[in-house]
């Protein structure tokens, strides 16, 4: 789920048996979570962490570096629950079409918008564990999507999406700016936009119209409740 850092290379093949990091990162995530059917999509199976603390402490460890950010890969966070379920009840809007995925996380909204008939998905981050855990999860939902983790963000726009779906993007104050930036960018040149979010702090529910509501089961942990108001959203 993270969607942007200074400099980052695509990385479109990720090899995940053999050798090599992502088959490393690959094994990494099979040992440490579980397939399970997300709670408001479950036509859809994924892997993820039973307990916050351990996984947030092992990717740590995996990685020799600490302080990271949650292993947002390891969770289906709320925004993006809330958006695969509408693309899956909506599929119209990207049956046939081209989707964007951003900051893709466990790769939960890609999937759901192949599964929904989407032409092409492409799932992007820049966290390389969550981009090894989106070929992870669309392997075990037998679904194909492309997967890249360059700065989208950073790029000038001049790739083209019929449907971009983010979810869960607006925690931080200068990449909800950035992200907003480049979802506007799109919007502007004709592209669906929709985003899932349960209102974090800095989604700008001003320039945005609600076409949805669900009440989304979370993980205490993360989000001090078991249950997550949250709604999808389309830009005016």
């Amino acid at each position: 789920m993270r969607a942007t850092q200074r400099q980052q290379t695509p990385s479109l093949t990720l090899p995940l048996s053999g050798g090599g990091r992502q088959a490393d990162h690959a094994a990494f995530i099979r040992a440490n979570t579980r397939l399970q059917p997300v709670p408001l999509t479950p036509e859809i199976s994924l892997y993820l962490a039973d307990e916050t603390v351990s996984i947030w402490t092992k990717t740590e460890d995996e990685l020799g570096e600490m302080g990271l950010p949650p292993p947002f890969w390891a969770f289906a966070w709320a925004g993006g629950q809330a958006l695969a379920r509408y693309l899956l009840d909506h599929p119209t809007l990207v049956a046939g079409k081209t989707v964007l995925d951003l900051a893709a996380g466990s790769g939960l909204v890609g999937i759901a918008a192949t599964m929904a008939g989407a032409q092409t998905v492409t799932a992007s981050d820049i966290d390389a564990f969550a981009c090894v855990a989106v070929c992870v999860n669309a392997q075990a939902n037998n679904v194909h999507l492309s997967v890249r983790d360059d700065d989208l963000l950073a790029a000038i726009a001049s790739e083209r999406w019929d449907v971009i779906a983010a979810g869960d993007i607006f925690f931080e104050k200068e990449t909800a700016e950035r992200a907003f930036a480049f979802l506007a960018s799109h919007a502007a040149r004709g592209t669906t936009v929709l985003i899932g979010d349960p209102g974090r702090s800095f989604l700008p529910k001003e320039k945005l119209r609600k076409i949805a509501d669900y009440s989304v089961p979370v993980t205490r942990e993360l989000e001090d409740m078991e249950i997550k108001k949250t709604a999808v959203w389309v830009l005016r």
